[in-house]
């Protein structure tokens, strides 16, 4: 069976990252996919950009009304058999946030879940797009095998997050409803690879610009691979590529024979 590499890379801004390595990144990861959030650009320009990576299958969902925002992407070497965009809710579908692509042994759906916002003005969203979403993907999973990257925008436990104490119930992304959301995705049959394969490692995926915080280490990880309960066994790896820079997020990965 063929080794998969997969990468998943929340960009902050498709266009602020290309000015940086971002080509040559790419080049040097080499992934048979590459999974992109927040490219905060209009469908077109997106498209026209990362067709400068030659080779690749190219799926664009940037939103709808409001423009340099949100936004998800697709490049895959290998042509899938169909490729939807969101997840058929109007409340969830005007953001760009969901590509899912069919394979013939599995969906693989790229996701960027929305931040619950200062002051956790939209947490309640939050709360329903996280239950919306896990219905999603459990409907997906009724039919073939399922394998969910992006950003979740959510610490899960306390060794996701280098600050928890200070954080928990206070920031977007590390209140409890938010990893109680997460808590019910797993459960509904879907694994957190990184986290099975490296249970005791603290690595993280997103640094805040402020505060010097990558330099200092100061993260979270928000960023992950699931996949179904029964792909666990062809899973080789789940490496965090935190050495590539040019985003407050760094790259995440996945290996796997499929």
């Amino acid at each position: 069976m063929p080794e998969l590499h997969l990468v998943n890379w929340n960009v902050n801004g498709l266009r602020a990252i290309i000015k940086k390595d971002f080509l040559k990144d790419v080049r040097m990861m080499n992934p048979d996919i590459l999974c992109l959030q927040e490219t905060k650009a209009a469908q077109e320009e997106v498209k026209s950009t990362l067709e400068l990576i030659s080779g690749y299958d190219i799926h664009v969902n940037s939103a709808k009304l409001r423009k340099g925002y949100s936004g998800t992407a697709v490049l895959t070497r290998i042509k899938p058999l169909s490729v939807t965009f969101d997840m058929g809710i109007e409340e969830h579908d005007q953001e760009g946030r969901v590509i899912t692509a069919e394979f013939d042994t599995h969906y693989l759906v790229t996701v960027y879940v929305p931040n619950s916002g200062e002051g956790l003005k939209r947490l309640d969203y939050r709360a329903r797009w996280d239950a919306d979403f896990r219905n999603y993907l459990v409907s997906l999973n009724q039919k073939k095998s399922v394998i969910a990257c992006g950003d979740f925008n959510v610490a899960h436990q306390p060794i996701d997050i280098a600050r928890p104490k200070e954080n928990y119930n206070k920031s977007a992304g590390y209140t409890q409803t938010e990893i109680d959301g997460f808590t019910k995705l797993l459960e509904s049959g879907f694994v957190d690879v990184f986290r099975r394969f490296y249970p005791e490692e603290v690595k993280y995926t997103y640094w805040n610009y402020m505060f010097n915080a990558r330099a200092r280490n100061v993260g979270w990880r928000i960023d992950y691979f699931l996949v179904s309960e029964e792909l666990v066994s062809k899973v080789k790896d789940a490496p965090i590529y935190n050495q590539y820079l040019g985003s407050d997020h760094c790259p995440v990965a996945l290996r796997i024979e499929l």
